[in-house]
């Protein structure tokens, strides 16, 4: 025990968080390699068109993100963080794996299509294990009043980034060949680098996965007595309200899948029924993202201050929602942007399109370390932005990328090639909008979480991104393409500069909203 407690001295910190950091590289190595072809692999090898493969792209990173839900639910009930982590990475593993098989039989496209799916099913299932679990443990190797935190979960972050930065950059030079046949390997490297992320945690776990006094951290919760469960003032209603949460999550389910337009008769009652045309997974999505919540604040066990922390997390985590909605079109619009109209020639060779997609987490390692200094700077002279300003500045300044594109696509025809500096100054600008959002926002729901709900409400967390992931498919499908025009909610959008300018206006309402309401909100946090 005492070289364990050597590993966790607040001179540094802790070797555990090193191995988190090195098991989340490789896991988001192998989700933003994947991310980074899939895109591409339904347009140029089984020829989806652009609608089709946003509406599958926003239904499964939606998913993705939907999971970590019941993963964190089991995991705070049953298997422990330890567990969930390595059982979801080894089913990612297969689910890579099978894309790697649709890849090599993209010509017959039937059977191309059903392991693509089943690989994207193993992959949801695999991260909803996963991604709760490994950011709370982050918390867990400090003690509650350690001021080291901040900086751990910021490190924590650049892990995620060294593994985005390589992805695209190793798997879209081995797939992103323009031959279609070449996406396979892009796809086995990602299953490789997720093996590897299972390997290391499972060999280093039992040796640095450990709180400051040396106790194992992540291992599965205490089986409760008779006594226990009589206490637990919502042991005993707990079934009845998880059996009216499944009803209210498919009653809402139907609600949103409902077509009004042929209840209404503007359609054509002989050719089609009520559910004509629903998206099922979006309409679940959606419902799920307002009944867990409810279910979570209204457990009985909560007492009022927890129960307003926990309503805190709930409104940064609807704003996020227009955040990322917004950012991951890095993973669908901005990549046919990328591919067909960004001249991407440098001294006559041409970059692979996906090579864009590591921009973003390169400026953000680069970035990162300037930004830290800039906070401290600022707290030191007492102007530091509160947590939940900085977010709304991330909002804005994701506003300012896409106007920024925005111009730079005016009055540009369809076809056309513009310089790749309007993408890349994208990238940059939102790279630091995110350096606003991203780490304050994991950092502000591990501080407001009861801990024994951080996992399930680390789950509620993701649950927005799964929402805005949903939105961002949605959203990519009005990209233009053969001159059509399309509309979204009045708005008509016509060309790439009517495109860029639906999301600047989204998210920037949204900074502005949210800056507002900033006061009131860090005043609850710091009250209660």
């Amino acid at each position: 025990m005492s070289s364990t407690k050597k590993n966790n001295n607040t001179k540094g910190h802790p070797k555990g968080l090193y191995l988190l950091f090195v098991t989340e590289m490789w896991e988001r190595f192998s989700y933003y390699g994947m991310r980074a072809l899939f895109m591409l692999y339904m347009v140029q090898a089984l020829l989806f068109d652009k609608e089709l493969a946003s509406q599958v792209y926003g239904s499964y990173t939606g998913l993705v993100y939907l999971t970590p839900l019941i993963g964190g639910y089991i995991a705070d009930k049953y298997w422990g963080n330890r567990r969930s982590i390595v059982v979801g990475a080894l089913i990612m593993a297969v689910g890579q794996f099978l894309l790697f098989l649709s890849a090599c039989y993209f010509h017959q496209v039937d059977m191309a299509k059903w392991l693509m799916f089943c690989g994207l099913g193993l992959l949801i299932l695999g991260n909803g294990f996963f991604k709760p679990n490994i950011s709370t443990m982050v918390g867990r190797l400090y003690s509650d009043e350690d001021k080291r935190k901040d900086s751990a979960f910021t490190i924590f972050y650049m892990g995620v980034n060294v593994g985005s930065t390589l992805a695209p950059l190793i798997c879209g030079l081995i797939g992103n060949t323009g031959h279609p046949e070449d996406f396979k390997w892009g796809f086995l490297a990602s299953c490789i680098g997720m093996i590897l992320g299972a390997v290391i945690f499972q060999i280093f776990k039992n040796k640095y996965i450990c709180d400051p006094e040396g106790n194992p951290v992540g291992t599965a919760p205490e089986k409760k007595t008779d006594d226990d469960i009589k206490k637990n003032k919502d042991g005993g209603t707990f079934s009845a309200r998880g059996i009216t949460a499944i009803v209210a999550t498919v009653v809402l389910t139907l609600v949103f899948s409902v077509n009004w337009d042929w209840i209404a008769g503007n359609e054509d009652m002989s050719g089609g029924h009520i559910f004509s045309g629903a998206d099922w997974i979006g309409s679940l999505i959606y419902a799920t993202v307002i009944v867990m919540p409810v279910l979570i604040i209204t457990d009985h066990s909560l007492d009022r201050n927890e129960k307003i922390k926990i309503g805190i997390i709930y409104v940064i985590a609807f704003f996020v929602i227009f955040f990322w909605a917004a950012y991951e079109q890095a993973g669908a619009s901005l990549t046919f942007f990328a591919d067909e109209q960004t001249n991407r020639n440098i001294g006559g060779w041409e970059m692979p399109a996906a090579y864009f997609q590591s921009f973003n987490p390169v400026m953000l390692v680069m970035l990162a370390p300037i930004f830290a200094a800039l906070w401290s700077f600022m707290g030191r002279n007492g102007i530091e932005p509160s947590s939940v300003k900085k977010q709304a500045i991330g909002l804005f300044l994701l506003a300012m990328g896409y106007l920024f594109i925005a111009f730079g696509v005016k009055d540009v025809e369809p076809g056309v090639k513009v310089s790749m500096i309007w993408l890349t100054g994208l990238y940059l600008i939102h790279t630091m909008g995110e350096l606003c959002l991203a780490p304050i926002g994991l950092s502000l729901v591990y501080k407001l979480s009861p801990a024994r709900f951080s996992s399930l409400l680390m789950g509620v967390w993701y649950l927005s991104t799964s929402a805005a992931n949903k939105m961002a498919g949605m959203l990519s499908g009005y990209y233009p393409e053969g001159g059509a025009v399309k509309s979204f909610l009045g708005y008509k959008v016509e060309n790439l500069y009517d495109f860029f300018l639906l999301f600047v206006f989204m998210s920037g309402t949204a900074a502005i909203v949210l800056f507002l309401l900033s006061g009131k909100l860090q005043k609850l946090m710091h009250d209660n």
